[in-house]
């Protein structure tokens, strides 16, 4: 059973916006429906103020694809939707057009844990109008969300510099789905271990996890609150300390592991949750130390990210293994990755393309036309530079990129520099070509890449600029076509 028929039992046909609905609908009234379009899913500005992001969702999208089909009950709620005058809002003929619409588009995708940069497609849709315009809101809220918590945990963990990091946020997470989606996302960013039970059930992600204040305050003392856990997991107990007093929370956690070492308990850490941490750490550690629990861990929680990670280890702080809950799942402090789904061809007759471009007064927002894919570059030092390029054109001998939002800055690629190309084939006409990789083998994926960086593009602060941008000739040809354009003063574009 896919992970997705495990958490709904519905069908997730509908989970879409209604503009979606009705301009399907209006591309079947003006026989548009059948039309091959191409759509690209891209952002357009790396999150966090960092130098890279990481990819993540397709699995999700690949699940929601595959069962893409109206069911009656679909069918049933849109036909019972009224307009202004109390009329149906889709004709008869509509629906049963979507009772009958099976998916058939071709769509290319950059694998989960790939480092990627702004404007380059995550996802290329090519295929009825109808069809690649109905999945633009599913498509956008799957992989924004998951690409945005897994470009935090990235950034999470390296901080963490080879230490644990448990991803502790359930709690503070935007509902079910968004805590299933945060914990999976954040191990494809490399944490280790998550709180979330049913995560790890769905994932096969290990599950990590101590205790809270409350099994403190509810004995009538401390230590008969570690000795009553202490016997309860005399391997695995991590004491939370800091209930009342924390570094006297320490030394009863050893006088528990002292009174209980004869059952061949170990004291496998302590967790700070509170106060400060750099202090508390240095502290407890020498108590841990002189009382011969040097393996014992410092495990420390409470509203940690990259930032405060950090500092407390630029401070001396002794913590050894990171909980990270809030910051983590919510993506704090940038709550949208904010993707967008934009047409760059249609083929209405089935012979020549026509290219497709958004104008905007902000060149960011300004899309970029034709059937892009996107070239790696890289030497035996890493990655080098991408490429935007269009697939309709030949390229020509020499490559030269140029960065879209600053045509000053270009990079020129030696004829024999080693490339790969990043989008890969998911679906054909329809049918899932691609072999779903494990969630284990995406992590080690993401570690790669991250590898693969100069450090000064993976820093926090300021970080160095990734070489990303068009193909030297899609860049001339986009300018061409904004320049016709602005004459038109439309914003329906022509070969």
């Amino acid at each position: 059973m896919k992970l997705t028929d495990q958490i709904y039992a519905t069908s997730l046909t509908l989970l879409t916006d209604l503009y979606q609905l009705t301009m399907a609908y209006g591309y079947w009234k003006q026989g548009m429906a059948e039309q091959e379009a191409v759509f690209h899913l891209y952002f357009r500005k790396n999150p966090f103020g960092g130098g890279y992001t990481v990819a993540a969702g397709l699995e999700y999208a690949v699940e929601y694809l595959q069962a893409l089909q109206f069911s009656e009950d679909d069918l049933q709620y849109l036909a019972s939707l009224k307009g202004s005058k109390d009329q149906p809002l889709f004709e008869q003929g509509f629906l049963d057009y979507l009772r009958d619409m099976r998916f058939t588009c071709d769509v290319e995708a950059i694998p989960e844990g790939t480092v990627v940069f702004p404007n380059e497609p995550l996802v290329r849709v090519r295929g009825p109008l109808l069809q690649a315009q109905l999945i633009e809101t599913p498509l956008l809220t799957i992989i924004n969300f998951q690409t945005l918590v897994a470009t935090k945990a990235a950034r999470i963990v390296d901080a963490a510099k080879g230490d644990p990091v448990i991803e502790f946020g359930m709690r503070r997470a935007q509902g079910i789905d968004g805590s299933l989606s945060a914990t999976r996302a954040a191990y494809i960013g490399g944490v280790g271990a998550t709180s979330n039970m049913l995560a790890g059930k769905l994932f096969d992600i290990p599950v990590k996890g101590t205790h809270a204040h409350s099994w403190v305050q509810a004995f009538d003392s401390e230590q008969a609150a570690f000795d009553a856990y202490g016997d309860a997991f005399p391997h695995d107990s991590v004491f939370l300390v800091d209930t009342y007093n924390t570094i006297e929370g320490v030394k009863k956690a050893i006088e528990t592991a002292r009174n209980l070492q004869h059952t061949g308990f170990k004291l496998n850490g302590i967790r700070l949750d509170s106060g400060d941490l750099t202090y508390l750490s240095i502290e407890a550690r020498k108590i841990l130390d002189e009382a011969g629990f040097t393996d014992t861990s410092i495990v420390a929680s409470n509203d940690l990210d990259e930032h405060l990670i950090t500092s407390l280890k630029q401070e001396g702080s002794k913590v050894n293994v990171w909980g990270i809950g809030t910051k983590m799942v919510t993506a704090y402090d940038q709550p949208a990755l904010g993707g967008v789904y934009k047409l760059a061809a249609l083929n209405k007759d089935g012979n020549d393309w026509e290219y497709k471009i958004k104008l905007s007064e902000q060149l960011a927002k300004t899309s970029n036309p034709g059937m892009q894919q996107v070239r790696r570059f890289f030497d035996q030092n890493g990655y080098i530079a991408d490429m935007i390029y269009n697939e309709l054109e030949p390229l020509p001998s020499q490559l030269l990129i140029v960065d879209p939002l600053d045509i000053t800055r270009r990079k020129t690629i030696a004829p024999e520099t080693d490339f790969k190309d990043l989008l890969v084939p998911i679906f054909e006409k329809g049918k899932l070509k691609y072999k779903l990789p494990t969630l284990k083998s995406i992590q080690a994926k993401t570690r790669h890449e991250l590898q693969q960086l100069h450090e000064s593009i993976r820093r926090y602060m300021n970080p160095h600029s990734y070489p990303a941008g068009l193909e030297e000739s899609l860049h001339h040809f986009k300018t061409e076509l904004i320049l016709k354009l602005r004459e038109k003063g439309d914003e329906v574009s022509t070969l």
